[in-house]
């Protein structure tokens, strides 16, 4: 694969105090765009998302599969010839180490695949910067595709590189906390060549939205066992 074109999508809400580090460590010269959406932020997010260079799409409905999907849209939009050939996501919350992203793709590039799962699991992750209800859904989440696809994960992380146009065969809908695994899901159901690279993974920046409260961990935690019992009866 000849030099790609490589889009980078991160979903913002309410991370004024991270996105600014999250861009300065992203490697320019592999990236053309980054796609910053800002999901209903209520401080200066997307202001200074712009200070750092980023293209800011603001998607005012809540939730992380509808920031995504606001990104996606900006893309779709342009010209089919400047749309790019791979697209990466990244969270706004400096736990991902953007400057990995290279990781990430050459094996998309070298290797012939079609997704790149940052596997959180495999990698270095500093104490505590997951909580263990959220090892222990990905250890369950991952382990259903597993038994019900055959397609072999370690984790949902967020940090991920996608074939533009495989993503789009996705037809992707999940407008919460269902989008890592509708992806993997749906990956899995296409047949889509998928592997893992070990990546690091910090505490966040500021207070998890999800799993830093009761109410966030429940019902990403329902959201992502629904989501892959719905689309294994749809198969």
């Amino acid at each position: 694969m000849d030099k790609p074109l490589i889009d980078v999508i991160i979903p913002a809400y309410n991370e004024e105090s991270s996105i600014g580090l999250v861009l300065a460590d992203i490697p320019g010269e592999w990236v053309r765009e980054v796609i910053v959406c800002n999901n209903a932020s209520t401080d200066r997010t997307a202001e200074v998302a712009r200070e750092g260079g980023a293209t800011v799409v603001d998607q005012p409905r809540p939730g992380y599969g509808s920031a995504c999907l606001a990104g996606m849209a900006h893309i779709r939009a342009k010209a089919p010839e400047d749309q790019p050939d791979i697209v990466v996501f990244l969270d706004g919350d400096y736990s991902d180490h953007p400057e990995e992203l290279p990781l990430l793709v050459v094996p998309i590039m070298e290797e012939g695949m079609d997704l790149v799962i940052g596997s959180r699991s495999q990698g270095e992750m500093e104490n505590g910067a997951m909580q263990p209800q959220q090892i222990f859904g990905n250890w369950l989440a991952t382990n259903l595709i597993r038994l019900f696809y055959n397609y072999h994960f370690t984790d949902l992380g967020p940090f991920r590189a996608i074939r533009w146009r495989k993503l789009l065969d996705l037809e992707m809908q999940d407008p919460d906390f269902g989008w890592t695994v509708e992806m993997q899901v749906k990956a899995a159901k296409q047949k889509l060549k998928c592997t893992e690279i070990p990546v690091t993974y910090r505490r966040r920046v500021g207070v998890s939205k999800v799993s830093g409260t009761i109410r966030g961990t429940i019902l990403a935690g329902h959201k992502i066992l629904w989501t892959i019992f719905k689309l294994l009866w749809r198969s």
